[in-house]
């Protein structure tokens, strides 16, 4: 079966290779002369060349956990955790030690060690406001700039050489109605729906860089009835399934009647009124569920498949990282202009079996292989595989600050964490964290609708508050423990938590994860810098002064981090 999995893998790769070019090089070269001299739509990105070998393993992970004090630190834990099935990772040991191959031994995140002090200080307050809140994914005519350049790809885009792109090309208008779907021009739905959680920890606070949202998009087969009609309840009803499914829970949805799908959703044993999908998969037991519409057909014919932790192949998602938007009151919100545009599809299946054995295997290399580097499938036009049935691909701003494909390495950054650390479900971080259903919409909101303000503190598995936690577990609201906004609001000089901002934090979360106006601006200047600079290689963490608590040069051979006792995940 693996040998198919990845069979699947390279086809999906390969395909196209032999299509003819739709447009002439002589209509391309007259545009080109149309364009800035450093627009990414000039530059070659088709290189699969690295400069940093492991740009899959993130710079947090060379954080110094010991301060000069001996005292010890664990932000680790946020990513590296005992797992749950069918995650087979199962990496809480990597709390315990800096267990890297030799060539990551060396800290290649460069940009860490910056000094962008007086850089920073010559762009003007106004100047960084005026471009963050300039949309760069749509034009003044409402259209997405990205599809329009790659209806004619740039040739230093086309991977293959075809004259066609053949990766994704973005599709979403972020133009959402009161159920968080989003609309194209012509009111139709895309397929996209956004949807509100709470972010996760540590670096993905707004106070340490970016805003951000994220959003879902199942197959077309879950739209659809059983007649083949498109049916927005049926969708509604199937995004349902699959939140019950990874989350483990049940989830509230508005009433149904159950003798129009055929399906018992709330598990009572008859075919009535519905107003929950009720979680019940054990098919050890003889227990499963089951989608409805066409879905249902097709995962009765084998063609789509249903499990637990497990989203159904085809289904997409699409993660806008942006700067921090400013309002006119000082407030933070998410920001029209995007640092990068994420996009990941789910295009093979793989049982729990299979997962389980890739992990296994994993293992055993880097046992017998402990130096050995990890090697991907991919290109900048496809994306790249991790191996686990999902292919990633992304864009990101070019020296203008106009959206550009990012190339093999750049995306290869994106790697290390989705398939291969022990938090995830299936390789995704959001979708377990979204709001429940007696949130607002039910959950189903873009930020742009509804902030995070008077989101409370998430509650741990164990019953601890989550962010109160992490802030207790790692002294400090950022890995590198660099954020010292968080650490004036939240400690004491001797390091114990505040009370009081700990009970400000229980019912809203945005007095942790905010930053200030004059924090944000800095943090949006110091970014556009990087922009600047094209530097992401070498990391595209928003620091202004060298970091201080990391590994500059190098770690030992399974250097010990300090930490003790292995962290439980949420």
């Amino acid at each position: 079966m693996k040998l198919q999995i990845t069979t699947s893998i390279l086809i999906f790769f390969l395909a196209g290779c032999g299509a003819d070019s739709k447009d002439s090089e002589i209509d391309k070269e007259q545009d080109n002369q149309d364009l800035p001299q450093n627009s990414g739509q000039l530059l070659d990105l088709t290189s699969k060349n690295m400069r940093n070998e492991v740009a899959y393993i993130p710079p947090q992970c060379y954080t110094d956990t010991i301060d000069s004090q001996d005292q010890v630190y664990n932000p680790c834990y946020s990513c590296h955790i005992p797992s749950s099935e069918p995650n087979y990772i199962n990496d809480g040991d990597l709390q315990l030690a800096y267990i890297f191959p030799e060539y990551a031994q060396k800290n290649h995140w460069e940009n860490l060690f910056k000094d962008r002090t007086q850089t920073v200080a010559a762009i003007a307050d106004e100047e960084i406001i005026n471009y963050v809140r300039r949309d760069n994914y749509k034009n003044e005519r409402g259209e997405i700039i990205l599809a329009n350049i790659l209806a004619n790809v740039p040739s230093g885009w086309d991977f293959n050489k075809d004259g066609v792109w053949s990766g994704y090309t973005p599709d979403s208008y972020f133009n959402f109605d009161g159920e968080g779907f989003d609309r194209n021009p012509d009111g139709e739905i895309t397929g996209w729906r956004a949807f509100a959680y709470t972010p996760f920890l540590g670096t993905f606070w707004p106070t340490n860089g970016s805003t951000d949202d994220v959003l879902i998009r199942l197959s077309d087969v879950f739209r659809y009835d059983e007649n083949g009609e498109q049916d927005l309840t049926v969708y509604k009803l199937n995004l349902a399934i699959v939140e019950s499914l990874i989350k483990r829970k049940n989830i509230m949805i508005d009433s149904v009647d159950e003798r129009k799908y055929g399906v018992d959703l709330d598990k009572n044993g008859r075919l009535a009124t519905a107003e929950k999908i009720t979680y019940d998969w054990a098919p050890l037991e003889g227990r499963s569920m089951s989608f409805v519409g066409q879905a249902r057909l097709e995962q009765e014919a084998g063609k789509v498949h249903l499990a637990a932790g497990l989203f159904p192949e085809g289904t997409e998602f699409l993660h806008s990282v942006r700067y921090i938007g400013i309002k006119d009151d000082g407030g933070i919100a998410i920001a029209p202009r995007m640092k990068e545009l994420r996009y990941a599809k789910k295009i093979g299946w793989q049982t729990y079996a299979e997962l389980e054995a890739a992990a296994m295997a994993e293992i055993k290399e880097k046992s017998d292989f402990p130096d050995r580097l990890k090697e991907y499938i991919g290109d900048v036009e496809k994306g790249i595989s991790n191996n686990q049935g999902w292919v990633y691909q992304g864009f990101i701003e070019d020296a203008n600050g106009e959206l550009r494909p990012q190339t093999f390495e750049e995306t290869v950054f994106c790697m290390g964490c989705h398939g291969t650390i022990g938090a995830t479900t299936d390789g995704v971080f959001a979708f377990p964290r979204k709001l429940n259903g007696s949130a607002f919409q039910q959950g189903w909101y873009h930020w742009a609708q509804k902030d995070l303000k008077g989101l409370t503190d998430p509650i741990r598995s164990d019953g601890k508050a989550e962010y109160a936690w992490y802030l207790e577990q790692n002294g400090a609201g950022d890995e590198f423990r660099s954020n010292e906004e968080v650490i004036n609001k939240f400690f004491t000089q001797d390091g114990k938590l505040l009370p009081d901002a700990i009970a400000r934090l229980a019912n809203d979360i945005t007095y942790l994860i905010n930053p200030s106006t004059a924090r944000a601006l800095l943090l949006n200047k110091a970014y556009k810098t990087i922009v600047e600079e094209q530097s992401f290689v070498a990391g595209r963490d928003a620091t202004i002064t060298p970091m201080q608590n990391i590994h500059k040069k190098r770690v030992r051979e399974d250097q010990p981090t300090g930490i003790e006792t292995i962290i439980t995940g949420p």
